[in-house]
């Protein structure tokens, strides 16, 4: 009987050192709520950081990228909106010397593919859009997809340059012809990528005159 006793005495002594961890060492519904009013009430500053400070880079180390930071790249530039979540982008990535040399000597504003270690060709496909005068947006979500793809460099510590294909006819017919591209993709720019080998300083665009309220003239 005393044994009995015993045991009851030391089972109890148990569940109230469980019960004492569990109120002192688990999250309470209130410090998780208190956890998520902090981050509403202190945003990070870094995704505003990085949008002020991405800035066109042309100069460029002899050091090659990473294959899973060009994956990172391009996963950034899908994850770009798409106007009826079509995902007309398609991607050309340039590494090989000769054709990085092509576009550079080819292409007077896109010199500096020269020293690039490689270029992203952001295209659209014109299967993947919209019929009639929709055909267009294709045009705006691969532009959408370019810079989420210039600030994710960025923010990975590269530099690059968005530098326009389409709508240069001649241009777009040029990669054409030396990427083997289908009848259906046309290129839109090229972006050259490499680690910076130049620190140039962001310009400052902001205009409030650029900005109208409500209607044309009215200031905000």
């Amino acid at each position: 009987m005393k044994i009995a006793n015993l045991l009851n005495l030391l089972l109890a002594i148990a569940v109230v050192v469980l019960a004492l961890k569990v109120a002192f060492f688990s999250p309470s519904p209130t410090t998780k709520e208190n956890r998520t009013t902090v981050r509403q009430e202190t945003p990070s500053t870094e995704v505003l950081e990085n949008i002020f400070t991405r800035t066109s880079v042309r100069d460029y180390q002899d050091r090659p990228v990473e294959k899973e930071t060009v994956e990172q790249l391009l996963r950034a530039a899908m994850a770009a909106p798409s106007a009826g979540n079509k995902q007309p982008w398609k991607f050309v990535v340039v590494q090989d010397r000769e054709t990085l040399n092509a576009i550079a000597d080819n292409l007077q504003s896109i010199k500096m593919a020269a020293k690039a270690p490689l270029a992203i060709v952001v295209c659209g496909d014109l299967t993947l859009t919209f019929p009639g005068d929709g055909i267009d947006y294709w045009i705006e979500d691969t532009s959408a997809a370019t810079e989420n793809l210039l600030l994710a460099a960025h923010s990975l510590g590269l530099g690059a340059v968005w530098c326009g294909i389409y709508p240069l006819q001649d241009r777009v017919a040029f990669l054409k012809e030396l990427l083997q591209l289908p009848e259906n993709i046309v290129p839109l720019n090229v972006v050259p990528i490499g680690y910076p080998a130049e620190n140039p300083t962001p310009k400052d665009k902001w205009k409030p005159e650029s900005i109208h309220l409500n209607t044309w003239g009215e200031e905000l």
